[in-house]
């Protein structure tokens, strides 16, 4: 049986959402909830001069296992910038767009077809200089002059390629159509026996996944799809392909189909489009609330209108809580912003029982090792124990708490910071987690900042766990 590659394009084709217009946070959120997917490859958007660009990817590179493949878009330059943000990745690859269409080509690149080929075998060299892994994607593909399309794709692999995608960019394949446009390349290129061949299909006419499969059915090696509705077909789709027909096409896929529904919702809540409204705060999305400062002369309203566009839903009286406390640190520190508000939110609203309590943990962690975590935990006089495995020791410790409770909750936000000076300081802990839509926040103190993270998770799992009953 042959494995079919899913490539997801999520964080390049964000749906309703820009990748521009995506915070840093929800780039991770998406990166580390395709990572837990246990996807063939997630790829990145091309990067622009902004240093942020290249340093999400350089944070994306570091916390996922996941292939990750960079786009690079032809004659822009920017080749070795970003090879750099993503040479930490555990399987970094390059993708090199070009586009193949006469109209494209000179619009784009503003080259005739000899010199495109040139300039083709000049990029995917530099991207071969940096990089063992290299895709060349054909870019309007289904519109390209069959002859400069073979020549170009020879070229690509010539000059080093070991993966071509085929586009169809402009949606106007059938499915048919498509089968016969792979096979008459592969059979047209020779040197395509030694490449993986994926494929990029437009949903244009609604038969996005009809013609993936024919593609697949074709040889195609791979298929590139999105989490959330983006003109391609979505990973939902893909995965039911597999599992409907697989065993007719002789195909399987590394996909792990049991999370997926969750975290499909998820991404989708993610990548909603932020609505309009008549609050003074409406160009903020979650990641720019950070920006917010407020003082004592800002109203209850004012400062309620901030704690909800943080994601949080407290009652009126919690709200009166929150103000009061509020209050009492604006009027010492002159402005407060949104990290001392999400504390007060933590110590002062929502005070509930404690349902779980922590008796004791084992950390085990190392720059050779992966971190284990091992937790007892206390509920209604029953000790639970729990196990996790993470890429730290505070990722492992999260682990083990959800191995206790049987439940993943959405990790909304985590701050830590010093509380004293000295060998001996205090560490304070902020853990974030979402639970159906609404935000519940969780604080924890101790000399051990691990410790103390584990402390503010059960903090906010106890609230959860209360407003559930």
């Amino acid at each position: 049986m042959n494995t079919m590659k899913i490539i997801d394009m999520t964080l390049r084709e964000p749906g309703q959402r820009s990748a521009a217009g995506m915070s840093f946070k929800e780039k991770l959120e998406i990166a580390r909830t395709l990572d837990r997917l246990k996807l063939d490859t997630i790829e990145l958007p091309p990067i622009g001069a902004a240093k942020a660009d290249q340093l999400s990817n350089k944070t994306i590179a570091s916390m996922v296992s996941t292939a990750l493949s960079a786009a690079v878009e032809v004659g822009v330059g920017m080749v070795e910038e970003t090879w750099e943000s993503i040479r930490t990745a555990r399987h970094p690859q390059l993708n090199l767009l070009v586009p193949v269409s006469t109209v494209q080509m000179e619009y784009t690149c503003h080259k005739k077809a000899p010199a495109m080929l040139e300039l083709i075998a000049e990029q995917v060299k530099l991207c071969r200089f940096f990089c063992e892994n290299v895709e060349f994607s054909a870019v309007d593909a289904t519109r390209a002059e069959t002859d400069f399309l073979y020549n170009a794709v020879k070229t690509a692999i010539e000059n080093g390629a070991n993966r071509i995608t085929l586009c169809d960019s402009a949606g106007i394949f059938l499915p048919n159509e498509f089968a016969d446009f792979v096979t008459a390349l592969k059979e047209n290129v020779p040197e395509m026996e030694n490449v993986e061949l994926y494929i990029q299909v437009s949903d244009e006419m609604g038969m996005g996944i009809a013609c993936a499969a024919a593609a697949v059915a074709a040889g195609a090696n791979g298929v590139k799809c999105t989490a959330v509705p983006a003109g391609l077909p979505t990973l939902e789709q893909v995965a039911t392909l597999v599992q409907k027909k697989g065993a007719d096409m002789d195909i399987a896929a590394s996909i792990k189909t049991t999370d997926l529904q969750r975290s499909v919702t998820q991404l989708e809540r993610v990548l909603a489009p932020i609505e309009e409204t008549d609050s003074p705060f409406r160009d903020m999305g979650l990641g720019d609330v950070a920006g917010v400062t407020l003082d004592a002369n800002d109203s209850i309203t004012d400062v309620i209108a901030v704690v909800e566009q943080m994601g949080y839903d407290l009652s009126e009286e919690d709200n009166a809580k929150v103000y009061e406390a509020f209050l009492r640190v604006a009027n010492k520190k002159h402005f407060v912003g949104t990290r001392e508000l999400d504390a007060i939110i933590a110590s002062t609203a929502m005070q509930v029982p404690t349902t779980y309590r922590v008796k004791n943990y084992v950390i085990n962690s190392g720059n050779v090792i992966t971190a284990t975590a091992n937790l007892l935990v206390e509920r209604d006089g029953k000790e639970i124990r729990g196990v996790g495995v993470g890429d730290g020791p505070i990722d492992a410790a999260f682990d083990a708490i959800e191995q206790i409770i049987g439940h993943h909750y959405e990790l909304d936000d985590f701050q830590i910071q010093t509380v004293t000076e000295g060998r001996d300081a205090m560490g304070s802990a902020l853990v974030k987690l979402r639970a159906d839509g609404k935000v519940y926040s969780g604080s924890g103190i101790s000399t051990d900042i691990i410790g103390a993270s584990i402390r503010a998770y059960i903090s906010a799992l106890n609230k959860i766990v209360y407003d559930e009953a």
